[in-house]
């Protein structure tokens, strides 16, 4: 009978805490990307996800993705339904099993909270309050069962996903574009500037989130051990080469570095290690993170070419660096840190390689599709986007009737519409045209 090892489960109560910590910190990282008009609504659709991913997850969501297998490797089974048959004495790999549905649910409640990134400015409150729960059982803990779950097909064909790269950032970026593409893209794409309003936000939720990165890729070793830190390690590095990448592109493409190249890089590097934190040395993470910084400073760009409306760059940062990071397990997985599969550079041939690809394809293909299924489905029952007025007005005041800052959109102090609360008139400047 496995008995709690305190130590790990000590461990693992902080690294959940800081996976937690990470939800916060996008939503300041998001808040800080949007205009002045959209801060609320977009940190409240981060916020929102935190009760939203916790009810699904504990009623099915858990017992879903973690499960015994139900059969074929695609759904574990019902026996935890309601987290039923799971107390405080229940052990799952020498820690608390309520602690490990813990510790996952922080990765399904970031997973939710980044898709919202694409939508930025014109999605209905309502309805994605619809989309959060129902997601987050038939997405991803779908996936999850897949590449972790006991008896899932991706985990016993020998696909390696040490954090996420499979289950949080190519879900999270499939599923992001569907849902651009289902709303289309805002008012003003590709002709009006749309510039983050507050670029302090946005490196003030980076250091959050890079922060809270270590208990996301650290926390996945389930022990205070070797293998925890040399993840560790490999998070601050491909961190650090992300954000070289991405400020070495810029310097050469546009002449100078930037602040707002520096955060996204440093995210580049770190999603891409997620997958690989615990099957690559630290040189495989300098490459690693230094290809994710080069290649995701391209790749944002796609949208303006292909016109799709990904408002904050979650195809281009999570869904590219997720593939990257995937995908060069293929090339630098390393026996001393897998126990086992090599990667093509160390011996390994192309079987890894292969398996890797063949993983990436078949995770992105189906968030993508169930996604865009059930954004549309919620579009024609309740409506997934805003108004032409609404979005024109701010999605703070029409979705909230709040706004951010003192002064309001168009320099006004925006008021309530009648029977809200807690706000004055309704201003003349709301009835112009």
């Amino acid at each position: 009978m496995q008995q709690i090892d305190p130590a790990a489960t000590a461990w693992l109560l902080t690294c959940t805490a800081l996976v937690l910590l990470m939800t916060p910190g996008l939503a300041i990282f998001y808040g800080g990307m949007v205009r002045t008009t959209g801060v609320l609504n977009m940190i409240m659709m981060s916020f929102i996800a935190i009760p939203l991913c916790t009810l699904a997850w504990l009623a099915v969501g858990y017992t879903l993705a973690f499960s015994d297998d139900a059969g074929g490797g695609l759904i574990g089974n019902l026996s935890h339904i309601g987290m039923l048959g799971i107390d405080p004495t229940t052990v799952r790999d020498s820690i608390p099993e309520l602690l490990y549905a813990t510790f996952q649910l922080s990765f399904v409640i970031l997973t939710a909270a980044l898709i919202s990134g694409a939508i930025a400015d014109r999605a209905k409150f309502a309805a994605w309050m619809v989309f959060v729960p129902i997601w987050s059982v038939v997405v991803y803990a779908a996936v999850a069962h897949w590449v972790w779950g006991p008896g899932g097909w991706l985990g016993e064909l020998g696909v390696l996903d040490y954090a996420g790269g499979l289950v949080v950032e190519i879900v999270s970026g499939a599923s992001a574009l569907a849902l651009a593409l289902v709303l289309g893209p805002r008012i003003g794409f590709k002709s009006d500037a749309m510039r983050p309003h507050n670029l302090p936000f946005v490196l003030l939720g980076v250091g959050l989130l890079w922060f809270g990165w270590f208990g996301f890729n650290a926390g996945s070793a389930l022990a205070a051990n070797g293998t925890a830190a040399a993840i560790f390690l490999n998070t601050l590095v491909a961190g650090c080469l992300g954000m070289l990448g991405w400020l070495a592109v810029e310097q050469v493409r546009d002449g100078r570095p930037t602040t707002f190249g520096a955060a996204s890089g440093v995210v580049a590097g770190l999603v891409a290690i997620t997958p690989s934190c615990g099957t690559v040395n630290t040189l495989g993470a300098v490459v690693v993170g230094l290809a994710a910084g080069i290649v995701c400073s391209f790749a944002v760009g796609l949208k303006f070419r292909w016109n799709y409306d990904d408002s904050l760059d979650v195809v281009g940062v999570h869904f590219v660096g997720g593939v990257v990071g995937v995908l060069l397990i293929g090339l630098f997985a390393n026996e001393v840190m897998t126990a086992g599969p090599e990667g093509l550079f160390y011996g390994g041939g192309f079987v890894q390689l292969g398996k890797q690809v063949l993983a990436a394809v078949v995770v992105a293909l189906y968030a993508f599709v169930v996604s865009y299924a059930l954004a549309k489905l919620i579009d024609k029952v309740l409506g997934f986007r805003v108004s032409t007025d609404d979005e024109t007005t701010g999605v703070d005041f029409t979705q909230h009737a709040e706004t951010a800052y003192a002064e309001g959109v168009h320099g006004h102090l925006p008021s309530r519409r009648p029977g809200t609360p807690g706000l004055g008139a309704r201003p003349e400047w709301l009835n112009e045209g």
